[in-house]
């Protein structure tokens, strides 16, 4: 007999344990059980989700609906074509050499195939599939007289098949049962091949201890874990695939929120620099001399704010606010509280142009408060000090001289802060903006920068929170701000979407348009999702969750005159195309990450100056570039760029007076995903719906690793989407019992849930989070 601790290769054999660890990194009979079923067949019609990823190695089951030969299209000879049908959809699929399959695949054949997803035009396909062929569903009598089942079939998964042949024939039996578990599967490891080693361990494991407490499986109506683990992997009817999957996303819900509510407990007990208001001080003066109202939320969040820096344990707060919703000042505000307790911050922007630019608008706030040092500075001044991977060495010594002595109350700069060399005198607030762009142990390597084991206070602020900022929000880790209403005189975004290939004169119109803002003295940014000069897009991956993204290096826009390029428009191009073509008299910038540091910065402020009109740029200018007459933005390749980044960038135009409008080009055919997409973000202004959109198009992403979003996950179950109240009700389980037992030494089961359930890496990671 086995227990869920025991080692696979001593059930198994050392060659299938150590094919299911290369593939899976399964080494216990608890990681493979955990390996769950993520659809089920029956009577050769899938169960579960209907379009799998681009790239992924699926297994399927469905019946052969036609098998005609045809000729290739692009060299001699035939192929195969056929059409599977199951209760979800239609999937085409290619053999080559039809004469060694046509004897087995026609029409009414049931089969189980298994390949690699390819999407052409939208739809997704299998070619060259390994198969086997699959007995009719058998009744009590056939079973009797039934001979012995041979193989049909070609490739891995009919070798497979025939590694479970024995003098009696292929042990079929599995496929005779009401539903058919299917595996996660890779090229190596086939669906069939877990399939075989869930049920022989599932034949000696021993009745599994349920770690749950006895009044919570009463409460919410819970099978048993060992009930669980065996319907999920073996279950007789769709009823009891429900209760088990119940199960166990509520144990996965629970560990998580046992390691969140530990780690509360734990920042409880860490200590921080209690920082209260002062009055009379440096954020009273400041306050005296704004020359405009806050707005409601502005006040209500800078009081949840100071109230946490006023604490003596760290605060770690998610400020999140319409793209322009005054988030900047809140976070300014909070730190000079900070500086009037004696205290340093540091604010981290994610590109050397931000921070440039959050340095320059911070010291403009700021006026003479921020010039301590200089004559004339007022007597509450303190010092804004700008630290860059790219300043010179006389700059960079002197900017770190600043910091380590506290001469410098706020210290801006990118992943430069965070290098080993930068020391701070006494830091007591980081603020992270836009916080996704950096990574988590980036922002732990600030949390242990405070003075005499002290932690500081963490504010990370977003606009539009990427999956796993929401995934985390959800799940209860982080104290969140929201700050929804826009400045008093500030109108939301138009957006629209340019289908360039359906009406190529409404690109044309687009830079008509830009010449009439110029005309009244505004100003316009064009962004491109690449540089240009034989690279990929500038830090732009296809959105992970997008299917049937046509991939990199395929026309998506064109501009008034130009020949269709054979690539996504660069800004290189792009930039030559408008300076010498539509419009040639304005005063056309180019800026990209690729250019000098003083040369971005120069750039930048002739723009800032008005003395550019028209700025051709990737972008480097998503986030918090402010430039208050700049009204128009349009976004060439528009498909390129992910539900978060569109509406970073828009958010960099309206900041003024005047209506801001956004136009998205793109060369996508109206109906398909990605259009869908970029309508959606273009018919609202609202980040916090786009966020929940960017969510259900992503996944959840890698809630608990590295993974900021995409389609594999740690939660092998739980749907951050659809399981909002399973987490709650794990949530306020996983309180309870920490409450009482922080440490789980009272409940060893649970403790071992959530070893099992997260692994180390993953704990240590959540911890930094």
């Amino acid at each position: 007999m086995a227990t869920l601790a025991d080692r696979l290769d001593h059930l198994l054999g050392h060659k299938t344990a150590d094919a299911l660890s290369d593939a899976f990194g399964m080494t216990t009979v608890e990681d493979l059980l955990r390996h769950y079923p993520h659809r089920y067949a029956t009577q050769g019609a899938e169960l579960g989700e209907s379009r799998p990823v681009e790239g992924q190695h699926i297994t399927i089951i469905a019946r052969v609906e036609s098998a005609q030969e045809v000729p290739m299209k692009s060299r001699a000879g035939k192929r195969l074509a056929v059409r599977l049908r199951s209760d979800r959809h239609t999937i085409d699929v290619t053999f080559f050499n039809p004469h060694k399959v046509k004897h087995n695949i026609k029409p009414g054949v049931r089969a189980m195939f298994s390949g690699t997803v390819k999407y052409f035009r939208d739809k997704w396909s299998l070619t060259h599939p390994s198969y086997v062929v699959l007995p009719e569903p058998r009744t009590a009598d056939d079973l009797v007289s039934a001979a012995p089942a041979r193989v049909r079939g070609a490739g891995a998964l009919a070798g497979l098949a025939r590694t479970a042949q024995d003098a009696a024939g292929v042990d079929m039996s599995v496929f005779d049962r009401a539903l058919i578990p299917m595996y996660p599967a890779t090229r190596d490891v086939e669906s069939w091949t877990v399939m075989r080693c869930v049920r022989q361990v599932l034949d000696q494991l021993d009745p599994v201890e349920d770690p749950l407490p006895d009044w919570v499986l009463a409460d919410r109506g819970f099978i048993g874990l060992d009930e669980a683990l065996r319907s999920v992997h073996l279950p007789d009817t769709k009823e009891e695939v429900d209760r088990a999957r119940d199960r166990l996303k509520f144990d996965e819900a629970a560990a998580v929120q046992l390691v969140l509510a530990q780690r509360r407990h734990d920042v409880e007990v860490r200590s921080a620099p209690a920082c209260a208001r002062r009055d009379g001080g440096l954020a009273e003066e400041f306050d005296r001399r704004l020359p405009f109202e806050l707005t409601a939320g502005q006040l209500a969040v800078a009081e949840e704010i100071s109230a946490d820096v006023s604490r003596p344990h760290p605060m770690n707060r998610l400020l999140q606010g319409e793209v322009g919703s005054g988030k900047t000042i809140v976070a300014l505000r909070a730190m000079l509280q900070v500086i009037d307790a004696g205290h340093q911050c540091a604010l981290l922007a994610p590109t050397e142009v931000l921070a440039a630019q959050h340095a320059r608008s911070l010291t403009a706030m700021l006026g003479d408060l921020a010039s301590a040092g200089e004559l004339g500075a007022h007597e509450l001044a303190t010092r804004v000090t700008l630290l860059t991977g790219s300043m010179s060495t006389a700059r960079k010594r002197k900017a770190l001289n600043e910091a380590v002595t506290g001469d410098a109350g706020i210290v801006i700069g990118t992943h430069a802060l965070i290098q080993d060399g930068v020391n701070f005198f006494d830091l007591g607030l980081v603020v992270v903006d836009e916080q996704h762009r950096f990574g988590v142990e980036q922002r732990d390597s600030l949390r242990s920068r405070g003075r005499d084991g002290a932690s500081p206070h963490v504010l990370v602020m977003t606009a539009t929170p990427i999956p796993r900022t929401i995934a985390m929000t959800v799940l209860g880790d982080l104290e969140v701000s929201t700050l929804r209403e826009l400045p008093r005189g500030r109108s939301p975004i138009v957006s629209r979407v340019v289908p360039a290939k359906v009406h190529p004169t409404w690109v044309d119109r687009a830079w008509e348009r830009i010449r009439e803002e110029v005309a009244d003295g505004r100003q316009a940014y064009v962004v491109c999702s690449r540089i240009g000069d034989g690279d990929t897009d500038e830090d732009l991956p296809v959105d992970p969750g997008e299917q049937g993204a046509a991939p990199a290096g395929k026309s998506r826009a064109r501009a008034s005159g130009a020949q269709e390029p054979p690539e996504t428009t660069s800004v290189l191009e792009l930039h030559e195309m408008l300076a010498s073509g539509p419009l040639r008299d304005l005063n056309v910038g180019l800026l990209h990450g690729r250019l000098p540091a003083d040369d971005k910065d120069a750039v930048m402020r002739e723009f800032n100056d008005g003395a550019v009109d028209v700025l051709v740029c990737t972008t480097v200018v998503e986030v918090g570039v402010d430039v208050p007459n700049a009204t128009v933005m349009v976004i060439v390749d528009a498909d390129r760029f992910g539900v978060s980044q569109l509406h970073q960038l828009r958010g960099r135009v309206g900041r003024g007076g005047h209506q801001g409008l956004c136009l998205l080009v793109t060369d996508t055919k109206p109906g398909s995903p990605t259009m869908t997409r970029l309508q959606a973000v273009a018919g609202t202004t609202d980040g916090f719906e786009l966020a929940q959109l960017d969510l259900q198009l992503r996944r959840e992403g890698d809630v608990l690793g590295k993974a900021q979003s995409g389609t594999v996950t740690t939660l092998r179950l739980l749907s951050l989407v659809d399981d909002g109240d399973v987490i709650e009700a794990a949530r306020a389980f996983a309180r309870t019992v920490t409450d009482q037992d922080p440490g789980l030494r009272e409940h060893p089961g649970l403790a071992s849930m959530v070893t099992a359930a997260l692994d180390t890496e993953s704990i240590e990671y959540l911890d930094k989070s």
